[in-house]
This record gives structure tokens, sequence and C-alpha cells, in this order.
């Protein structure tokens, strides 16, 4: 099994990165990763204004998965994620949804124990390991860790998870694969800039797709077919994650364009991912059942 470790990570996506390990199409590979603070608050003393933030959302990578081409999909099955038992979370003026009606930064600590995260004696959240940041790099320019896009990136979508199959594009040789930006438990909405930021390692079996132009990024899980999308505006997020699964289901499965459409607004969850990031990510739930109905064949992603 091949291993990354946390001191070697990058803060944007690029196709200029230089891997730090070359794996075959097949492998295994844990990546050791730090917080979204590059593990700088080991306390509520923290001075917030202190915090270097030229060090925010560090990817752990990236790597190079040999015989991949542009053209091809990255495919990413999610096995195990395994985090520390202690996180944290801040928020404070001009962060999150709420930002422009708080005065102060407040940074809080937040205890794993016992399967859930401990926000204070009486509110105890039930604990759901997710990955903030994963993606490949883009073709050309640099994208900030901090940044989702069509390569994936910061897309804090909670279903990046134990048990998922992510399919990322592969835009230049090797896909220069890279992911951090852990959480213990996230929200949809994501709305205080944060969930509850760990630090952690994840363990992902990376194989390729060749020949498939499918709209992505997309995902798989017992539960769901995923699509996703992010734009300046949420709006325009939630339209092309619809207008993505749409097209895979025509273009892919020989689905009519109507009654795809009329499939996803009868049995489709239409949700949001986060909306605190440069970019405002959303995604198309479809059941899987709905899915393998029409003829997805989950067995060509690898589950």
């Amino acid at each position: 099994m091949y291993r990354v470790k946390k001191q070697d990570v990058i803060y944007a996506m690029s196709p200029e990165n230089r891997p730090v390990l070359k794996v075959e199409a097949g492998s295994i590979v844990t990546f050791e990763t730090c917080d979204c603070f590059e593990d700088q608050i080991q306390s509520a003393d923290t001075v917030f204004q202190e915090l270097d933030w030229n060090r925010i959302n560090p990817a752990s990578g990236p790597i190079y998965i040999e015989g991949t081409e542009p053209g091809d999909i990255l495919v990413v099955h999610i096995q195990k994620i395994k985090i520390k038992n202690q996180g944290v979370m801040v928020t404070g003026p001009e962060l999150g949804v709420m930002g422009f009606d708080l005065q102060e930064n407040v940074i809080k600590m937040i205890p794993i124990q016992d399967g859930k995260a401990v926000l204070s004696d009486k509110l105890q959240v039930p604990i759901s390991p997710m990955i903030g940041v994963i993606g490949t790099a883009p073709a050309k320019e640099a994208i900030s860790c901090g940044t989702p896009g069509d390569h994936g990136g910061n897309m804090d979508c909670k279903q990046m998870r134990e048990g998922t199959t992510l399919l990322l594009p592969v835009n230049v040789p090797g896909a220069l694969f890279a992911l951090g930006d852990l959480h213990a438990a996230m929200a949809d909405g994501e709305v205080a800039v944060c969930g509850v930021e760990i630090a952690g390692e994840v363990t992902v079996k990376l194989d390729v797709i060749k020949g498939k132009q499918w709209p992505l990024p997309m995902a798989v899980n017992q539960e769901h077919l995923i699509t996703i999308a992010s734009e300046k505006e949420l709006d325009k997020a939630a339209d092309r994650a619809v207008i993505n699964m749409v097209q895979f289901l025509h273009e892919e499965l020989g689905v009519e364009k109507a009654e795809a459409t009329f499939l996803l607004s009868a049995a489709g969850d239409l949700r949001i991912c986060q909306v605190v990031d440069p970019l405002k990510t959303a995604r198309m739930e479809l059941p899987l059942a709905y899915a393998t109905a029409v003829g997805f064949d989950s067995k060509i992603v690898g589950r």
C-alpha cells in the first residue's frame, strides 16, 4: 500500500504541480491530511488574526496515476476515513452566511467522543466523516484548493464519505490527484464557513475508465447516483447539476430527455453542498434503484 504524508501538501491544483508519488491504476493509497487550517489552531486561545491564510485548505499530494491521459475518467473509491480525536470550528465577521451580523471571531475546539462531535454539554452531533477537498489538476490554470470546479476541488459535498465512488476528469497526464480538508461532521450548506474541521487520513483505491464522455464530477454509492456542479451563483450550480444528470441519463442510458426530467422531478433530490466558497456547489441525487432500472450498471465504476 502506498502512503502520502501530510507534509506533502499543495494549496492549488495545477498542471504544474510535481507529483509526490507515482502509482499504477488499481493501487490503494492512504493520504495523511492536516485540517483546513494546516493544524495551526490547537486551542480556543489561538489568535485568529495571526493565522497564516496562505496555508488554508491544503490538499495532500498530488499523485500521478500511470497510464491516465486527458479525456479519461479517474475513479476514486473512498474506502476508509479515519479522523483524529479533536476538531475545530471558526466563524466571525465576513465569514459564512452570518458573517454580516457577527462582531468578533470565535474559535471553538470540538472533542470527538463516543462517535459524536461535542459542541457543548447539551449539543452532541453524530460524526459522519467526509472529504471537503478532492480533485485532479485542471488542464491549464492553477485553481486554489479553496475553490471547487469541474475538476473537483473544494466541493464540500457531504457524500464524499466512506463507500462513495467519485468520478473525476483527467485533464493532464497522470491526473495529479490530491485530497484534504476532512470534516468529522458537516451539514449541507456549511453555513458557518466550516464544518467540524479535523485532521486524519483517507484510504482510496484508484481506477481509470477510458472512452466515456460523462458530465463530471459524478459520484456513486449504495444509495444514489450523483451529479455535482459548481458555479458563482447557487441557482446556476443547481441548474447545471440537474442538466448534467439529464445529459447522463439521455446520452449514456438512452432515456428521452423529457422522461429523464420527469424521473428527477418525481424521485430525485436537488441539494446544496455549500454556499460559502468562491463558487457555490449543488448536487442532484437520483436513488440508485431508478438509475439501475433505466440501465445504469454500477459495475462499470467498479462497484
